[in-house]
Parts: structure tokens; C-alpha cells; sequence
């Protein structure tokens, strides 16, 4: 019995090239994922249900990388190239992949929200805190919140707030 070794990985795309990418991985018979979302687009003289890509710049290739196959993809128009780790791709985590599978083509609110781990110093970009900062926390099974330090005076405060009104400071 052999083992397929094909694991998924992510392809980097040009800006608004992800499908091109997609109908062109699967011309060259390798499994390839676009995971969409459904959203609503308001037209001028209607307001219309279309799918996008839940995740911008990015489809994802269930592959061995042999040799031949990753040269196909990477020559595939609109690729930038395979995500990895010191010019290495590095295969997604499956249950991630299969987290993606169940969101696509759903009609729920998805909201994509940049990545912060706790720690991470952070902006609040709305609201009446604006411009304050802080660093990251996250209670599981909480509201996220942030704790803004003043090093003057020696104090920190905890702050409830929505995720959408924070940023990560690099």
C-alpha cells in the first residue's frame, strides 16, 4: 500500500490574481484550493450576492512538490511564490486546510483580521482611544483585551476592546 505524500501548501498570488492562479493549477491536473466566501456587493442599481476570496493573495495546492510538479506551479501566470520558511515551502497544517474547506462558499460573516499573538504590541486605531497603545492579550472564551502601559508613572490598565479596532505595531 503506498502513502500519499502530497501535503497542501499556500501560494503566494499577485494582487486580485487568485482565480487565474486557480483555473491555471487545475489545467495542469494538480489539486488546487481557492476557499470563497460569499459576500454582498452593492451595484448601482442593485445590491448583488458574489464570492470572493476568503483569504486575499493565496490558494493553496495539495502536492508532493516533486521536482516537476513544483516548477509547474511556480510557472503557473500570477504565482509569486510557494509560502515557506528560508526559500523552503512549508506544508499548511491539515486541520487548518479542512477548517478553510468548511468556511467556503458559506454566506456567515467572516471578517479577516490581522494575526496578533499575545504580547504583541498594538495601536487602537478607532474609536475614543485612538492612537493609544499597548500590548495584546487574549482571555479565550473573553473579550480581546489590550493592556496600555505609562512608563512616567509607573501603571497599566486593562482594556475591553473589539479586535477590528486594533493593529499590530512591528
Amino acid at each position: 500500500m503506498t502513502e500519499n505524500l502530497a501535503k497542501w501548501y499556500a501560494v503566494h498570488t499577485r494582487s486580485r490574481f487568485e482565480q487565474k492562479v486557480y483555473d491555471g493549477i487545475i489545467g495542469k491536473s494538480i489539486e488546487v484550493f481557492l476557499p470563497k466566501i460569499q459576500v454582498m456587493s452593492r451595484r448601482t442599481d442593485r445590491v448583488k450576492k458574489i464570492m470572493v476570496p476568503l483569504i486575499p493573495g493565496y490558494v493553496f495546492v495539495n502536492s508532493t512538490l516533486a521536482p516537476d510538479e513544483h516548477i509547474n506551479i511556480l510557472k503557473t501566470p500570477g504565482v509569486v511564490q510557494l509560502v515557506g520558511f528560508k526559500g523552503k515551502p512549508v506544508p499548511a497544517n491539515d486541520e487548518e486546510i479542512q477548517s478553510l474547506m468548511i468556511l467556503n462558499g458559506t454566506d456567515r460573516t467572516v471578517q479577516n483580521r490581522e494575526f496578533m499573538k499575545t504580547g504583541d504590541r498594538i495601536r487602537i486605531v478607532s474609536g475614543p482611544l485612538k492612537n493609544l497603545t499597548g500590548f495584546y492579550l487574549h482571555h479565550k472564551g473573553q473579550n480581546d483585551k489590550v493592556v496600555v502601559s505609562v512608563e512616567l508613572i509607573n501603571r497599566s490598565m486593562e482594556i475591553a476592546i473589539e479586535d477590528w479596532a486594533l493593529e499590530r505595531i512591528e
